[in-house]
């Protein structure tokens, strides 16, 4: 497949563009940022109403939203749960160290007891997002109680879960985020950097002087993207729980699973074979005709490019493994080889093989 220039640059621009803006201006995160805006107000307002609570702390409620409010309603919930936990842990510390200045030890020492008692019991995973709390409410307790740690305690955990409980209704209400149609963007990024990293290797081979920086660039990048969309997957299937939205889109995730573990092999494999012709300052008879080769790269790269149920996608298998065998009959034979196990050309045919392999077998799950 002749390399696509204006393909190739649009994935280099748009992977620049990621890692250095993130997701700051994108739709999903302002539509999070003016949700949580929406809670926070709507909690301090209320906040005054909580029962057990001080309206003195009903700043705290607007921080609940602040630990609560995630991407999707199933983190914010988790989220909201774990740190209301670790809070009552802090404030079990808090109360350790209150016991510590009235034996009449000081204050030096209560505040290094409670920061090491709430750092320690930080290190339990099962509080997971509630970790961060614990040393942090067991210091509110012991700084901020002043002459009445049972009010500010009880108004502190009940003010906080207020505004747990506003930030993950108005994350169930507002717009709850359901990321599946962005997953399935981003796998379509992915498959079309990989496309673009077997395109410019295939052009090195042709050559028949691999460029070893450009080839490692090109899998660190790989590597990079995969991990990132791997997280976007996994981020979009989580939405789908406790989402009322999320009726009627299971063919949607189907679809990105099917996608994900078949381009999740593909950018493995693909990684594995820039790294194996980067290793050679130029290619030998080990490697068969690079002109050969080269096309195989290319053919199965247009063969990944091919996105689910379209009809060219038999005929550029079909065309795939033709490259695939012409290159291998160019190879040498096992027996004329000067080391048995140092073949690499056996091994690329093989890769491009099975990158192939897998391709098909996505296309034939997802018709």
């Amino acid at each position: 497949m002749p390399l696509s220039l204006p393909r190739r640059t649009a994935a280099q621009i748009a992977l620049r563009v990621r890692r250095a803006g993130g997701d700051v201006f994108t739709a999903r995160r302002l539509i999070l940022a003016l949700k949580t805006a929406v809670a926070a107000a709507v909690a301090w307002f209320f906040a005054p109403l909580v029962p057990f609570a001080d309206a003195d702390y009903s700043y705290y409620a607007p921080l609940g939203v602040l630990v609560s409010m995630y991407p999707t309603v199933a983190d914010s919930a988790r989220a909201g749960i774990q740190s209301l936990i670790g809070l009552a842990c802090g404030i079990a510390v808090g109360f350790g160290g209150l016991a510590i200045v009235a034996s009449g030890a000081p204050g030096i020492v209560a505040v290094g007891v409670v920061v090491l008692a709430g750092v320690a019991v930080g290190g339990i995973r099962a509080l997971g997002m509630g970790r961060d709390w614990v040393a942090l409410a067991g210091l509110f307790v012991l700084l901020l109680s002043k002459n009445d740690p049972d009010g500010f305690s009880s108004s502190y955990l009940a003010t906080m879960a207020f505004g747990v409980l506003v930030g993950v209704v108005a994350n169930y209400v507002l717009v709850p985020p359901l990321y599946l149609q962005s997953a399935r963007d981003r796998l379509s990024e992915l498959r079309a950097a990989v496309v673009t990293a077997l395109d410019r290797a295939a052009d090195a081979v042709a050559k028949g002087e691999p460029d070893r920086g450009a080839l490692v660039e090109d899998g660190e990048a790989l590597a990079e993207l995969s991990i990132a969309v791997s997280a976007d997957v996994d981020e979009a299937s989580r939405s789908e729980r406790a989402n009322i939205r999320a009726r009627g889109v299971g063919g949607v995730h189907d679809e990105n699973a099917h996608r994900w573990w078949g381009l999740e092999r593909a950018t493995y494999l693909a990684r594995d074979m820039l790294d194996v012709l980067g290793q050679q300052d130029c290619l030998d008879e080990r490697h068969g005709d690079p002109e050969l080769l080269a096309a195989a790269m290319r053919s199965v790269a247009e063969q990944l490019a091919t996105p689910p149920g379209d009809p060219e996608t038999t005929a550029r298998t079909d065309a795939a493994w033709r490259a695939i065998d012409e290159y291998a009959a160019s190879l040498p034979a096992a027996d004329e080889a000067a080391d048995e196990h140092d073949q690499p050309g056996l091994w690329l045919a093989a890769t491009l093989g099975r990158m192939t392999d897998v391709s098909r077998r996505v296309s034939a799950a997802l018709v």
